[in-house]
Order: C-alpha cells, then structure tokens, then sequence
C-alpha cells in the first residue's frame, strides 16, 4: 500500500519524505516531476513488548510505502506522468504549511484551509475532466447499443459529475461497494483518502501547539469516514531523527510530547488505508503483518506464505495483551484463553496467530 505525500510549493513535504523514509533527494539532480519512493515503519509498542518477553533474533515490524510527488497546481494537474502518478497510489498526505520563516517565500498570508481548499479544487477538477470525457463515449455507446451495466455507469458518472459541481470531492459521496467496484478502474483523485498534515512551527508550548491545531486553524471537521487530520513540527522532527532514543525521549519531554509527531501521521495512514496488524512471535522471529481489516484467518494465512492460506487448518489466537499477562503461549493454553479458530475467522487488530496447516 502506497500513500502520495502531496503539497504546495515550499511546504515542507520533501523534507517530511526524506524524515519518514530515511532517504534523500538530491535536488540538484532530481527532476522535479519525478516521484521519489521511499519505506517507512510502523511503530508499534504492541510487537515492542512481545519481542521483550520473546528475546527474539530478528524483529520485523510493519512497513508503508510513501511516494514524494511533485508540488502541486492546476498546470501541472494538467500533466499526464503526474496524473498517472496520482492515480497509482492509494491514499494522499498532503502536507499544508502551518510555520512562518522568512527563509522560506510564501505568496500572501498564511491560511492552511485555504490552501487545502485550492489543492481540493485542482483534484476535483482533474476528476470532473475525466468523468466529462467518458460521459461523451458512454453516451455514443448508449445510442448504437443499451446496456444494464454501461446505463449504471451513466448514471454513477451522472451523479458523480453533480457532486464535483457541488465542490465536494468523491470520498464524501455515499456509495454501494457494488458500484465503488464499476468506477475503481478511474482512480479518481478526491476518492482517494487523504491525510491533512499542518506542519507547524517551532515553540515552547509545542505539545498544547499541535494537540489544537486542526480546531485553530478550522480543520476540526475535516476528520471524516475517509479523511484525517493530523500536525508535525517538521523542524522538531529532522532535529529527532538525529538522536538515539534515550535523547529523542528527554527532547520530546521537555516540549510536552510523549511521542514524535510522525509516529502519528503513519499510524493515521496505516488506519485510513484500511490496515491492521496481527503478530507471530518466538524465539527466532517477532513480527507484523500487515492485512486489511474485515480479512478472514485463511487470507490473513496467505499473507504469511501462499501454502498456508492453502493447507490451512486452524488458527491459535490470541490477543496480544493477554499473552503478555499469560507469559508464555503454553501458560495460555493451560489458562484456557489460546482459541482455535476456522478459516471465517476475522482477524482482528492485535491479534497473535498461530497457523496449523497440512502442508
């Protein structure tokens, strides 16, 4: 699963990038419309306090893949590689300038929900172009030959084109898993979840600072089914991705913060992409997978290795905590609280599985 890092100009979000993913870009040599790719991991103190009771040899946790796309405009909206770059990933995290520095220009005052609008614009735009360009097709079709299911896509693209008209993008318009499956082929822009990132300045009270900063600057009902907010301070984050942990945990402390900002933003992105964790644990390895949530234990089997999800018998689960309190899996079983369940199954967030198959 890939999530787009998206923003205006002079923003922060390249630097954000290079935080999360511990990758740089060479601006000097970098094409400006190239998207950069780049790991980050998923801090999970869940598998943290597995591995300690575990000892294990390797800890693996969960990873998401970020993409640092170009700046954002209509002109270059306007450009195929970056469309088709858009339109790749899965979810959006647009980073939105919330910091004053007069090293940095900035055109006009600062104004995060503006700007958010301006960017919201140019995505609605770019869906509302394609849809018209179907329409066009469909409706030609239509008149050589009637069909059920090209009159059902007239009619989504219908009710979709008068909701961008309404200026509200696609992942707010109410939609049946049926039909979300006829236009997912368009991988429409504003469909796509997005992750409102206002990256701060710094200040002393930089932990009460971010704790209010979506209602200060009017995002407070920007949260939704399919949206998220959330803020950085990025300046605070380069100056942490510097230290050990020891330090980084006395430098959060001393502005009010228990954990680093970015902790933040990829745990909300594992959750608007519709992810979840389940561990395996033991001496040689501690580890997440990562699943979709609602996934049954025999997909989630698969994600392990193809010949489980075939052979599968059963799975011994657990919760994470209650092995934890349990000590061992054997105390577990012997406490009556390690479960054998089928392949319906549905795995849940925390959950430790153990796959018994034939293979």
């Amino acid at each position: 699963m890939k999530s787009g890092i998206i923003g205006l100009p002079q923003v922060g979000k390249t630097a954000l990038f290079t935080i999360l993913t511990r990758q740089q870009v060479a601006a000097a040599h970098s094409n400006p419309r190239e998207m950069h790719l780049g790991m980050a991991t998923v801090p999970d103190s869940r598998l943290d306090k597995l591995a300690a009771l575990y000892q294990p040899r390797k800890l693996i946790h969960a990873t998401i893949e970020y993409a640092d796309v170009a700046a954002m405009s209509q002109e270059a909206l306007k450009e195929a590689t970056l469309l088709n770059t858009l339109r790749t990933v899965d979810s959006l995290t647009h980073v939105v300038r919330a910091f004053e520095d007069p090293a940095i220009p900035h055109t006009g005052n600062l104004d995060p929900l503006r700007d958010i609008r301006n960017v919201e614009f140019d995505l609605m735009i770019s869906d509302l172009g394609q849809i018209e360009k179907r329409l066009e097709r469909l409706e030609k079709d239509l008149k050589r030959m009637k069909s059920a299911e090209l009159e059902r896509e007239h009619e989504l693209l219908i009710a979709a084109r008068k909701h961008l008209e309404a200026e509200r993008p696609l992942r707010e318009m109410e939609i049946s898993a049926e039909d979300k499956k006829r236009i997912r082929g368009f991988m429409f822009l504003s469909e796509k979840p997005i992750l409102y990132v206002l990256n701060l300045g710094e200040s002393a009270n930089l932990g009460s600072h971010l704790a209010s900063a979506a209602e200060r600057y009017g995002l407070g009902k920007m949260a939704q089914e399919n949206s998220a907010v959330t803020a950085v301070c990025g300046k605070v984050e380069a100056e942490l991705a510097e230290m050990s942990d020891a330090e980084a945990g006395d430098f959060l402390a001393s502005y009010g913060l228990e954990e680093s900002g970015l902790v933040r933003l990829i745990r909300k992105t594992y959750e608007l992409l519709g992810l979840i964790s389940f561990f395996t644990v033991g001496e040689d390895e501690c580890r997440a997978w990562t699943i979709r949530r609602g996934m049954r234990a025999v997909e989630a089997a698969g994600t392990i290795h193809t010949d489980l999800e075939k052979h599968f018998i059963r799975a011994e689960t657990i919760r994470w905590d209650q092995l934890l309190e349990a000590g061992s899996e054997a105390n577990a079983r012997a406490k009556g609280i390690l479960r054998l369940e089928g392949k319906d199954y549905v795995v849940k967030d925390g959950d430790v599985l153990h796959i018994r198959h034939s293979a």
